[in-house]
């Protein structure tokens, strides 16, 4: 509509919302998107240092959950290109990689639950920052208030 002054613009209350989110929402899942992104990479630095050498990690005799560090390096290694490609997937603005980041961050908190004993101060590190990326993704929100 147009009269003879210009166009009418609605009132602030009647305009239609492009999205629920704002821009500092947005910016969390930016954040979480590189911070899985570095995850990811240390995570794979991780497995392939568990792989070629098993001398470099710290060994506990008497923990519950004992697996070979070989093992676990392929677990990581894995789970990190997993956790990079949500990363990247993330910055292109996926769907599915909201929920993909979701199930692998909360796979990452296990993985650095079960590595507490060998690496404690790394681990928790881990799992705050995993805690702020699942928190981060479940805030964002791509339709509309309704």
């Amino acid at each position: 509509m147009s009269t003879a002054t210009g166009p009418t613009v609605p009132p602030p209350a009647n305009r239609p919302q492009e999205s629920g989110n704002t821009a500092w929402v947005t910016g969390l899942v930016l954040f979480a998107a590189v911070v899985m992104m570095v995850n990811g990479i240390l995570e794979i630095f991780q497995g392939i240092m568990a792989i070629a050498d098993d001398d470099v990690f710290v060994s506990t005799p008497r923990y519950v959950f004992r697996l070979d560090l070989t093992s676990w390096g392929w677990i990581h290694l894995i789970l990190g290109l997993l956790v990079l490609v949500t990363g990247l997937a993330l910055l292109r603005a996926s769907a599915w990689a909201r929920y993909a980041g979701i199930f692998f961050a909360s796979l990452s908190m296990l993985g650095s639950f079960l590595s507490l004993p060998y690496y404690p101060l790394w681990s928790v590190v881990v799992l705050t920052l995993d805690v702020f990326v699942i928190w981060a993704l479940c805030v964002y929100r791509t339709d509309p208030l309704a």
